[in-house]
């Protein structure tokens, strides 16, 4: 059974960081991707990076590049997103996707198989 845990959101103030995590179970396919979206209240889901995990290629939206990154602990089944200059708009539930389809590159979230419960990140001004 595939389980996606998410961690690192809180609180914190304009300007300042965090790094997510995302801790896979169950889920070995390293010819696919991985990526993470957000929700904030009363929006879409939104996709916004991407990452192969047999190779490490990245892929970002361009509304989040320059500020966002995503990584991976093959020997840890976690990826990480690194979040920087964080803005109030960034206050969201933040969501990491997994086996996208056909393995194919993807940043729609429900085209991914699996998801995590979430994490919140609030972002005070």
């Amino acid at each position: 059974q595939v389980q996606l845990v998410e961690s690192g959101g809180g609180w914190v103030q304009a300007g300042g960081s965090l790094r997510l995590s995302c801790a896979a179970s169950g889920y070995t396919s390293r010819r696919n991707y991985m990526g993470w979206f957000r929700q904030a209240p009363g929006k879409e889901r939104e996709g916004f990076a991407a990452i192969y995990i047999g190779g490490g290629n990245t892929y970002y939206d361009d509304s989040v590049k320059g500020r966002f990154t995503i990584s991976q602990d093959n020997a840890k089944n976690t990826v990480y997103l690194q979040i920087n200059s964080l803005k109030p708009d960034d206050t969201a539930m933040y969501y990491c996707m997994a086996d996208s389809p056909g393995g194919s590159y993807s940043l729609i979230p429900g085209s991914y198989k699996y998801w995590g419960h979430g994490t919140q990140v609030t972002v005070s001004s």
